[in-house]
């Protein structure tokens, strides 16, 4: 059995992993830095049986990595938390602390990569090391209808975790999929501050990718979300 099934067949999860040394070392570094920060694997967050998951790249230096929850405190969370409210999917529209008390319905957010890497570039050989707890959590979650994946990194990981070709699936935004098992594929732009502020994302076509992937997961929509 290789190293990378090993893995994936114990857990979904380790807090304590160090299997990529060059984010190992980022960590320490960070903690040091930055001695209240979490600064370790950051697990995923929301509904173990949700219908729709969606698949982010990796921890933000000073988001997911300083508070402990995808996509909190950062400028990412902020377009995502936001439309997931409008969703009917999160109580509340902003996420700040892993401590306050948002929580997700119908919904998971994971990522493709747990540790915070630097420049938020994880190397290609980080995120296959990774991909071993992403092919757990996926299989796990047996209710997921829908992976959303942010960014291409994100898509490429949902298919190295199914055991699937990336030529047969291309990523693009607002591109569909159809996986093994009836499972949907969704594809959108990451909603970073780089895509937003230059407006390669806009707020209308990341509200129209989440509102298609609700319907393709049999969720209710609501029509300010298809008609924002």
């Amino acid at each position: 059995m290789t190293e990378r099934k090993r893995v994936g067949a114990q857990k979904a999860y380790d807090p304590g992993c160090v299997r990529c040394a060059r984010l190992a070392t980022f960590l320490r570094e960070t903690r040091a830095r930055y001695p209240d920060y979490w600064a370790r694997p950051v697990p995923s967050f929301g509904d173990p049986a949700a219908p729709l998951v969606v698949v982010g790249l990796a921890p933000g230096m000073h988001g997911a990595n300083r508070t402990a929850r995808p996509f909190t405190g950062d400028h990412a969370g902020i377009l995502l938390y936001q439309t997931l409210f409008d969703a009917g999917l999160s109580t509340q529209p902003v996420s700040t602390s892993a401590q306050d008390e948002l929580r997700l319905t119908n919904a998971r957010i994971v990522n493709a990569v747990k540790c915070v890497p630097p420049q938020n570039k994880p190397l290609p050989e980080e995120i296959r090391t990774c991909n071993a707890y992403l092919a757990r959590e996926l299989g796990e979650l047996s209710a997921a209808r829908v992976y959303l994946a942010l960014g291409r990194v994100a898509h490429e990981a949902v298919l190295m975790a199914r055991g699937l070709k990336r030529s047969a699936h291309p990523f693009a935004h607002a591109g569909e999929h159809l996986l093994r098992d009836g499972v949907h594929l969704v594809d959108s732009y990451h909603c970073s501050r780089y895509n937003t502020q230059t407006r390669r994302l806009t707020r209308e076509m990341f509200r129209a990718v989440v509102a298609r992937a609700c319907q393709l997961a049999r969720l209710p929509v609501p029509a300010s979300l298809r008609l924002a």
